[in-house]
């Protein structure tokens, strides 16, 4: 079994003995392995001390919302509320993911309540088509996260993935939020040209995914 272990915002610095002894919770408990949210460099250091090593690079790219583009109009596609669609979008996900980002139900309900506010909308065909995409953004204070974005490789270039961040942004700036953040893999070059075209700029620094095996 694989743990997730993510530091909250009002924690405070982390020391290594912490992180240790949640590992050694966490192994009592069963898992075998535990892997971490995405961490800023100065985020890194106590779990590294405690063992971990890096899993995933990221890159994390930040849009100040100031400048926004128009949002596209698609014939025949609809965005509407994603709850009623976690099957399908599951689906999709698992489709467009590796096996180390892919999202079950359980993901999709984290990914949607990790923030206070989110938007979560799919894409669909009228009247009543399949999932085409997703995205899923928060939005907490006036800083927003793009927070998961999906779409059907039949669909990719045709201005879906432009649409669905785009709607999320644009939320976000309807709520007063200044400042949008998106992480991808830095392997993830069509994600980068999508987020670089809509305005996002690279931060330096980028983000790590780390983690640790467990003895059994």
């Amino acid at each position: 079994m694989v743990a997730y272990l993510a530091p909250t915002t009002d924690t405070g610095p982390l020391s290594p003995s912490f992180v240790r002894h949640c590992v050694g919770q966490l192994a009592e408990r069963g898992y075998t392995r535990v892997v971490t949210s995405a961490l800023a460099v100065a985020e890194q250091a106590p779990f590294l001390d405690a063992g971990f090593s890096v899993e995933q690079r990221l890159h994390l790219l930040a849009h100040d919302l100031r400048d926004l583009a128009h949002r596209p109009r698609l014939a025949r596609l609809r965005l509407v509320e994603g709850e009623a669609f976690v099957p399908e979008v599951v689906e999709l996900d698992g489709r467009c993911f590796d096996a180390f980002w892919q999202m079950d139900p359980a993901g999709v309900a984290e990914a949607v309540a990790a923030t206070p506010r989110s938007r979560f909308r799919v894409a669909r065909q009228e009247p009543a088509g399949p999932v085409l995409g997703y995205a899923i953004t928060g939005r907490a204070g006036r800083r927003g996260y793009v927070q998961r974005l999906a779409v059907d490789t039949r669909w990719r270039r045709q201005g879906l993935g432009r649409l669905l961040v785009l709607d999320g942004l644009w939320w976000l700036r309807r709520w007063r939020a200044s400042l949008a953040l998106v992480n991808t893999q830095t392997g993830n070059h069509a994600a980068m040209a999508l987020y670089q075209s809509l305005g996002f700029r690279l931060e330096p620094g980028g983000l790590s995914v780390l983690a640790i095996g467990l003895a059994r």
